[in-house]
């Protein structure tokens, strides 16, 4: 329970929602985004704060819930690991004890995923992930938006991810799960996905070492960077090994004729995509990018609200 006798829910996976949850918050993030183009003020949260504690670099995370808490009429204070006691040594533990007693919720964005469970563990207010070395499910809620927007209900669909089987691909998992759709993963040797996390999905799941077996008649085709953050010194190796699964026109002509392309971006145009590819017509990835705002407003919504 929370301070105000509330159960309270974190935000660590999207298995943490239930299939009718995440399908009404998708409707609840378009009505959220319709009103925000109508003009309308919607502010519930006023006097509430939300602290964003970053051992990532960000843009779309920062400025996503930075604006989405402002428009909610609420407060989101950044906190960087140089800028705080978590910097110099603090236990986790104290610092969500701490911070918990202050806020009304806490966005972290990291490398393990395990310190976003302990910090879950210890907090007394709703934790969110805002992407860990495991998980990055806030950007799983803005895809499948998007991809409702445009193409309508994702169930039963075919969804390639062509690349590195990393936190991206996991949560792309756990959305075939929870959304009900078919997902092909294309990934080099040595670099698909947990198994542990596969098994959970393996129903609707299929590995491939193949990018155009992975993308043959898909309605979403989906990346990522070759190197992530931390992943820097492999980069060199990694464009290597990856070359073949670069997302480009001629992989793209395999999908479906009105299939679309994602990446959660940046993006590198010249290796995990091409410039043809993201800037084509079945790119959707600046409506991709934008759905993280009113995604995460509908999430904040659902765990913030009386």
């Amino acid at each position: 329970m929370d301070s105000v006798g509330k159960p309270l829910r974190h935000f660590l996976t999207l298995l943490d929602l239930s299939p009718a949850e995440a399908r009404g918050l998708l409707k609840r993030a378009a009505e959220l985004k319709q009103l925000l183009r109508e003009g309308t003020i919607y502010e519930p949260f006023r006097n509430k704060t939300l602290a964003m504690l970053f051992e990532k670099s960000s843009t779309r995370t920062r400025v996503s819930f930075e604006v989405g808490m402002s428009q909610l009429g609420g407060h989101a204070l950044f906190l960087s690991v140089r800028d705080t006691q978590l910097g110099r040594g603090e236990p986790i533990e104290d610092s969500a004890r701490v911070l918990s007693r202050m806020v009304d919720a806490v966005m972290i964005r990291t490398f393990e995923q395990e310190k976003l469970e302990l910090f879950a563990r210890h907090s007394a207010v709703p934790v969110i992930n805002g992407l860990t070395d495991r998980f990055h499910p806030c950007q799983l809620l803005a895809d499948m938006m998007t991809y409702q927007e445009h193409r309508g209900d994702i169930r039963g669909r075919r969804v390639a991810w062509i690349g590195d089987g990393h936190n991206m691909c996991h949560s792309y998992v756990n959305a075939a799960r929870l959304f009900d759709f078919e997902l092909r993963i294309a990934c080099p040797e040595g670099f698909g996905p947990d198994p542990d996390i596969i098994a959970g999905a393996a129903d609707r799941c299929r590995l491939l070492e193949d990018a155009v077996e992975a993308t043959r008649n898909a309605d979403l085709v989906v990346t990522d960077v070759w190197a992530s953050m931390g992943q820097e010194q492999e980069k060199k190796e990694r464009a290597r090994v990856f070359a073949p699964f670069q997302v480009d026109e001629a992989l793209m002509s395999n999908a479906a004729a009105d299939a679309l392309f994602m990446h959660c971006l940046p993006a590198y145009r010249g290796e995990e995509v091409s410039s043809a590819v993201i800037e084509g017509p079945h790119s959707v990835v600046w409506d991709e990018a934008e759905n993280r705002l009113h995604a995460q407003k509908a999430l904040l919504e659902l765990l913030l609200a009386a």
